[in-house]
């Protein structure tokens, strides 16, 4: 038995734990320890702090119990007999967000009622996927698929004949991810960005080994990476990435910054033909005065496809300036325009694209829109509009007509207008070049004077950016300033896809089917591990990753 007055000081004794949890025996609250009813000095309540640890030691007044202390007591092996019930120490509780963090969660309005796009999702978790989503600290994703790839037709498959057989390995499929890793260098520069985070698991040597995990477990064909440290790339990410057996492109920004662009694809499914580098920054426009880069890669699947197949696929991270959107719009026209000049196939329509990054733009923004829909017209449209990316636009300048002078050489088309004339006049359209100088002036003349932006690819978006269950958003990036979506991968959908644009038919060869996607995560989800970067997910944006089907005609 303890003494009469140790009794009496534990009976009056409540601790308080992080100013509003009271911690008592047989608390339900799961960020207490729950202490076993048959150990006889646990009948009171007893102080404990939040970073329970193995060096715990009773208070100095618990004198009769002072072995405790001096007994090499370990908290793993006297948890396993005493009943203790612990939080995973990576995990924090929805109760530790930051206020600013609950605050916005408890005052977010409804969600838009759901997606603009279509699907038939057949939603399933694999057995395997449900025991790593149980490891403490992890994040849980599961693989969304679509009825046309779901799993009980894999097994159907399996049993075909063998001409089906030979049909089925005829059909070349691949995964992409989109995957911001986060440059050491602007973590630092953007420390405020990650006060809920520990210091230990922003370092990059802490980071790296995460990253690289992720990267191994998701195994995709093709990795399109942002904010990919130059010097990092070249002591440990290139050579790290091929001995798993990726080929790699880099770009590096043109500036101070010393992160840019790569894309990585396994040298098992793809032949490189061609690597072009964009960059955004133009010394003679004023208005390009920013370092953001771009990368376009034109790639051959091996087998068991045509010989003449090709699949195009685009990098970038444009700028993240909110009150910028003049600058935003420009520069992913100057990416459209390099992509419409690799894309093209001999008989002048384009192969299969892909454009996956960090666009700094939130769903259903004029600059989203513009890149699914095919058009823009941003007459009267403020610059601070064009993003989305604040609820109360600070920029409120009207959008100049045109946005970018005539001299970048790019048209309201999103096209090199030089490579453009030499398409004409390889096709034997010599009625240009006849024409008088009076009425090429006038044709620029017109052009100028469009406020109207047009691109001919016909993108669908993989993911749909609201859950259908509860209209709630999807979320790629998390720290301590917001939650929202950013990052991408749009494609160029087959003519049977169910998220197919109208008019792909006329500008594509072929295309590509999606298959499947790795489901994304709304903000409450994130912060029940701390938000991003936490433990296990070492950036702060998620990896987005998808199966497609290359279509051939």
């Amino acid at each position: 038995m303890l003494p009469r007055h140790v009794q009496r000081l534990g009976r009056d004794w409540i601790a308080h734990v992080n100013g509003s949890q009271v911690f008592a025996f047989g608390s339900p609250v799961p960020t207490c320890m729950r202490w076993a009813g048959h150990c006889p000095w646990a009948s009171f309540p007893l102080p404990v702090p939040v970073d329970f640890s193995a060096n715990w030691r009773l208070p100095p007044f618990f004198g009769p119990w002072r072995q405790f202390q001096n007994s090499n007591w370990q908290l793993d092996n006297f948890a396993q007999n005493s009943c203790f019930h612990l939080p995973n120490p990576s995990m924090k509780s929805e109760g530790e967000e930051p206020l600013t963090k609950k605050r916005r969660l408890s005052a977010q309005p409804d969600s838009p009622a759901f997606s603009e796009q279509k699907e038939a999702l057949c939603v399933s978790v694999s057995q395997d996927e449900k025991s790593e989503s149980n490891k403490k600290g992890n994040i849980k994703r599961h693989w969304e698929y679509f009825c046309q790839h779901s799993r009980t037709m894999k097994i159907l498959e399996s049993a075909e004949t063998d001409q089906s057989n030979r049909e089925r390995e005829a059909k070349f499929d691949f995964t992409v991810m989109s995957y911001n890793i986060l440059s050491q260098n602007l973590l630092e520069d953007n420390s405020h960005l990650y006060k809920h985070c520990r210091q230990r698991l922003l370092i990059w040597t802490y980071r790296f080994p995460n990253i690289l995990q992720e990267i191994k477990q998701l195994d995709a064909d093709v990795l399109c990476l942002q904010e990919v440290q130059e010097d990092h790339y070249r002591k440990e990410i290139k050579s790290s990435l091929e001995s798993l057996g990726y080929h790699c492109e880099y770009k590096m920004r043109t500036g101070s910054k010393p992160d840019g662009c790569a894309i990585c694809f396994k040298t098992s499914k793809f032949r490189l033909i061609s690597s072009n580098p964009v960059e955004f920054f133009r010394r003679d426009i004023p208005l390009l005065d920013r370092d953001n880069v771009g990368l376009v890669l034109l790639l051959q699947p091996k087998f068991p496809c045509k010989t003449n197949a090709a699949i195009c696929i685009a990098n970038t991270h444009l700028l993240y300036n909110p009150r910028r959107g003049d600058i935003k719009l420009t520069q992913l026209a100057m990416l459209l325009a390099e992509i419409a000049s690799v894309a093209p196939q001999k008989n002048g329509i384009f192969c299969p694209i892909i454009i996956c990054g960090d666009f700094n733009s939130v769903p259903g923004s004029p600059l989203y829109r513009f890149i699914k829909e095919g058009k823009l017209n941003y007459e009267g449209l403020a610059i601070g509009k064009v993003s989305g990316q604040e609820q109360f636009p600070r920029g409120q300048r009207i959008l100049s007509i045109p946005i970018w002078p005539k001299k970048l050489g790019i048209s309201q088309n999103c096209v090199y207008e030089i490579k453009q004339q030499q398409k004409e006049e390889d096709a034997g359209e010599k009625t240009e070049e006849a024409t008088s100088d009076n009425t090429k002036e006038i044709v620029i003349a017109s052009e100028k004077l469009s406020s109207k932006l047009q691109h001919r690819f016909k993108l669908s978006s993989v993911y749909s950016h609201y859950f259908p269950e509860n209209g709630l958003p999807e979320v790629t990036t998390c720290h301590s300033r917001s939650a929202v979506t950013v990052d991408y991968i749009f494609y160029s959908a087959a003519n049977d896809d169910s998220v197919a644009q109208p008019g792909t038919e006329d500008s594509l060869h072929g295309g590509l089917k999606l298959l499947r996607r790795l489901a994304l995560l709304t903000e409450k989800d994130l912060w029940t591990v701390n938000g991003l970067p936490n433990e296990n997910n070492s950036s702060d944006h998620l990896p987005l990753l998808a199966e497609f089907r290359l279509i051939e005609r």
